[in-house]
């Protein structure tokens, strides 16, 4: 492999495949490995600018004649929690929130399978096994972090929040402008909680404690009703070809 290889992405195309959003669509992605020899700004600047990491993989949808996936990021400054977010919030209030290392645990592993299994038993995270789950959590050369969230049992001493039940975790990376939200689950039997909700409030809260601009949130996909939760988030900003501009809503 020679320098410049090392410190600068060669980028691939993936076969066509379904989309798992878009029924009757055909999906491809633009990818490029992630190596300690790239330099941080490089990785930094793919993860601002569109592209999303997996374990260390970066990449983004590559899709002939379909544009359906856009960027989208929360502009932290200017967000305020409506009154349902503020409920979602204080029915959380006993929640404790920790951030960790990117170091993964079986009450991790348990947790993301019943989640798995119960949301998304034929998506294409079904089979993955506790290595799997592993290597997408600790697989990582850029500032990556768990925050777990642990429910207070009753009765149970506020001062000793880490023996607490874990019921939701968020894996994030940590960019120069903002937090990346990687991957997030949570107790599939607490739908009364609105966890996910809760999760992106959360990291919002956090940015903004860090004095980072922006919360990134991968993509919203038109026509997804799956996505279409990421619209509750405003303002909110897309990716377009001139750069980061206001989303203009759905």
């Amino acid at each position: 492999m020679t320098e410049q290889q090392k410190h600068f992405p060669e980028f691939y195309v993936t076969a066509p495949q379904a989309c798992p959003y878009l029924p009757g669509r055909l999906e491809r992605k633009l990818f490029t490995h992630l190596t300690k020899e790239k330099p941080d700004t490089l990785i930094d600047n793919l993860l601002r600018g569109g592209f999303r990491r997996s374990q260390n993989i970066a990449y983004m949808p590559y899709c002939e004649g379909c544009h359906a996936c856009v960027s989208v990021r929360v502009v932290v400054d200017g967000f305020t929690p409506g009154r349902t977010m503020r409920r979602v919030t204080e029915r959380n209030r006993s929640i404790s929130a920790a951030r960790c290392r990117p170091e993964p645990t079986s009450e991790q592993f348990a947790l993301f399978r019943r989640y798995i299994d119960a949301r998304h038993a034929d998506g294409g995270m079904a089979d993955m096994t506790v290595l799997d789950y592993a290597m997408m959590v600790e697989d990582s050369v850029i500032n990556t972090f768990v925050t777990e969230y642990r429910a207070k049992p009753e009765g149970a001493l506020d001062s000793d929040p880490e023996t607490w039940p874990l019921t939701a975790a968020a894996l994030c990376d940590l960019l120069s402008d903002g937090i990346s939200m990687v991957y997030s689950f949570y107790d599939p039997e607490a739908d009364h909680a609105s966890l996910g909700t809760y999760m992106i409030l959360e990291h919002i809260a956090y940015a903004r404690q860090l004095g980072l601009p922006y919360v990134y949130l991968g993509y919203w996909i038109t026509g997804s009703r799956k996505m279409a939760y990421k619209m509750r988030f405003q303002p909110l900003e897309q990716l377009g070809p001139n750069g980061w501009v206001p989303h203009p809503g759905d």
